[in-house]
Order: structure tokens, then sequence, then C-alpha cells
């Protein structure tokens, strides 16, 4: 693939890059990827959530760490979609966030999109900024690293 195509990735294909499964899958579908450039992804929030039953039931609202971590699992799409020959037995963890932002509250029925800018990167680590939209609104901002580890490395 080269760097100027854009291209989609669907839900078997999100679990083919990413480790993470249901109930912490936080990325439904990548939208746009433009390795080393770009991601545009979709969460879509829904009240059968699981953090909804404590978070709050009187007042539903998605944690603010679950956003962060939407973010960073669709920054981890663009990485793995930027190097897919160098991800075989690696996974992707995040070492830092700086900068985080939350804006407006995120309620069920929302569709929250995740858009994710590559600033750069040196050997196994990475740095990407990351803002989640509702409505053309942003809820939340962050700049995220994180390194590329050997799975088996504990």
């Amino acid at each position: 693939m080269s760097a100027s195509t854009a291209m989609e990735l669907a839900s078997r294909d999100i679990l083919a890059l990413l480790p993470h499964r249901y109930p912490f899958l936080l990325v439904d579908r990548v939208l746009e990827i433009e390795p080393y450039k770009r991601l545009l992804a979709l969460k879509n929030i829904t009240i059968n959530e699981p953090f909804f039953q404590g978070h709050f039931p009187e007042y539903p609202v998605m944690p603010g760490v679950l956003i962060l971590e939407s973010l960073a699992q669709a920054g981890g799409l663009l990485v793995a979609s930027s190097i897919p020959d160098e991800m075989q037995d690696k996974i992707f963890l995040f070492t830092g966030v700086d900068k985080v932002r939350f804006r407006k509250p995120v309620f069920p029925g929302d569709r929250m999109y995740l858009h994710i800018t590559y600033d750069r990167h040196r050997l196994n680590l990475w740095r990407m900024s990351g803002q989640a939209v509702v409505e053309d609104r942003m809820v939340a901002q962050g700049i995220f690293s994180a390194t590329i580890v050997n799975r088996e490395d504990r």
C-alpha cells in the first residue's frame, strides 16, 4: 500500500491488527488510513457498553480513560498499518500521554470519531496526536507515545 492511498478497515481487519477483544476493543471501524500520516476511525457508543452499569447508572457518561484508550487503539492501528511486516509477533504498548484535555462528555448514542495524526518515530518509539470528536465538536485530545515490543517479553 502506498503512503498516498487512503483505505478502510472493517472489524475483521481490526481484530487481525489489535490484540484487544470484547469488552475492551474500542474501535468499531477505520474509515480512512494514510500510513505514516493519519487515521480516521469510528466508535459507536451504545447503552449496552458494560461500563455504563456503574458509570453512572443515573447519568451514563463514557469514562475519560476509555476515550483515551479508544484513541490509543486507533493509534496502534495507524502504526500496525504503516509497518505491517514489522508487527509480526509484536505488540504496541503506550508509554505516555501528554497535554490531555477533556472538552465534552460522551453519551450513549454518540458516534465518536477518532482522528490520529502521525508525528514522528525513532527506532521502536512512536509519537502521535489524537482527537476524539462527536458531532463536529472535540470531546478529548492528547499526544500519545508508544513503543513496539515482542509479545513474549514480560
